[in-house]
């Protein structure tokens, strides 16, 4: 009996077959690369047969436009999502909440806190209530439809997944936020855990709505999965921090202006365009693949300019880095069965610098050899003294040229041409064997 009973034991101790959890993090603000993150990490884990998702959560709150994103990408989900907040003091604040609300199974670490979820327009929301109305007080009408329409959308998530639909509401309304065990005890979350693992254990069992059918997680013991996010998530949620976005347009207007008012300068107008197409990328105005393809545009016009336009580098070198830019955020990185090699991106981006940088080179020394037309090509060339008495002629290039020097000469004297006045050759005396100076006297 004993033996059976450890036997049990032991295989209630290992984890379950073939189960697999797959662990995303968002720790900053909810912007476009967070949600392009998440619904990236959400197909992988659909595509790989992926038994859940856990979102591990630390977000201050972000772009409305990207919250519905991570949302509409949830409820649309073929595996469960369990959105957790933790480690011990982070928090789910404003698009947070939509979110946690969201989630099949809802949970938070002790020391968090959840809330604040009234949305913020560009300068602030207006004054606090007076009391006898849920509006503040000198809103307009645009702000009372972006608050009716928030609470009307969090509240559907609440009755979705069965949570405390009026606190939701109040977290919209009033901006009230609710500490971990507060919003367990509420019925905010289901789950009140301090690491994965346990998170696993306690929501194993539960019934969650998945397609519109019910079906019961069975998840403890599963092996944890991590998908942080890669070196392009990273690259992409610093080009979308707030300061960095605002920087990017300022850079973008001021460039393109300097370009117009300096047309020819093209610096300018390379790093603005550039810097202009990030921005609205940043901002949400252009959607990722959007950005991308037009910098790949961008980065192709300038390299073919280069060719017919003399920009020493400037659109070559600045194409190059639009062409590269754009390829890293036009194709995903770890999209499965269209993985697009950096290594080929890299390649591709390094022959083009070569090849421009090259062209650069040859229209710099094209752009320093001596003139081949016209009376600047003289200069420099060396010639031969024909007659000294009474003039100084000299044999330059199959012509006979008036010249003047003030140190003398004798006929068969080398001369090297300096400079010219009318069309007397002002010249000094040279030894082409050895460089120096050759004099008579």
């Amino acid at each position: 009996m004993r033996v059976v009973t450890a036997l049990i034991a032991l295989l209630l101790a290992l984890p379950a077959a073939g189960q697999t959890v797959h662990r995303l993090t968002i720790d900053g603000p909810i912007g476009p690369a967070t949600a392009d993150y998440f619904l990236s990490g959400l197909e992988a884990a659909e595509a790989e047969g992926a038994s859940a998702v856990v979102l591990q959560m630390n977000t201050p709150g972000g772009l409305d436009a990207a919250m519905r994103d991570i949302v509409s990408g949830i409820l649309n989900a073929s595996v469960p999502v369990i959105t957790h907040v933790a480690p011990a003091g982070a928090r789910a604040a404003s698009a947070g909440t939509y979110i946690l609300y969201a989630s099949h199974v809802a949970a938070m670490a002790e020391g968090t806190n959840l809330g604040a979820a009234t949305p913020v327009q560009v300068g602030g929301m207006p004054g606090q209530s007076d009391g006898d109305s849920d509006e503040p007080a000198d809103a307009s009408t645009s702000e009372r439809k972006m608050v009716n329409d928030a609470v009307a959308y969090i509240r559907s998530l609440a009755e979705l997944r069965g949570r405390n639909a009026d606190w939701a509401e109040q977290a919209v309304r009033e901006s009230v936020s609710l500490s971990a065990r507060a919003a367990l005890e509420q019925g905010v979350i289901e789950v009140l855990a301090g690491d994965t693992a346990g998170l696993l254990e306690q929501a194993s069992n539960r019934a969650v709505d998945l397609d519109g059918a019910p079906r019961t997680l069975e998840l403890a013991g599963a092996r944890i999965e991590d998908r942080p996010p890669d070196w392009r998530d990273e690259l992409l949620a610093a080009i979308t921090n707030p300061n960095v976005a605002y920087i990017l347009l300022l850079v973008g207007v001021y460039g393109l202006i300097f370009e117009l008012a300096n047309p020819g300068s093209l610096v300018p107008g390379v790093v603005g365009g550039i810097s202009l197409l990030l921005a609205l990328f940043a901002l949400q105005a252009l959607p990722v693949n959007y950005a991308g393809l037009g910098l790949l545009f961008l980065g192709v016009l300038f390299m073919l300019a280069e060719a017919l336009v003399p920009s020493f580098g400037a659109l070559g070198v600045g194409g190059v880095l639009a062409f590269g830019l754009g390829s890293v955020l036009l194709f995903e990185a770890g999209g499965p069965g269209f993985e697009l090699s950096m290594l080929l991106v890299a390649g591709v981006t390094a022959a083009s610098l070569v090849i421009f940088m090259g062209t650069a080179t040859l229209a710099v020394r094209a752009f320093r050899r001596r003139g081949v037309a016209g009376v600047s090509h003289l200069l420099g060339a060396r010639g031969e003294v024909v007659t000294v008495d009474p003039e100084l002629w000299v044999w330059v290039e199959g012509e006979r040229w008036h010249a003047r020097c003030e140190q003398p000469l004798a006929a068969g004297d080398r001369v090297r041409i300096e400079g010219m006045d009318g069309l007397v050759l002002e010249v000094v005396p040279v030894d082409d064997d050895t460089g120096g100076v050759t004099a008579h006297g």
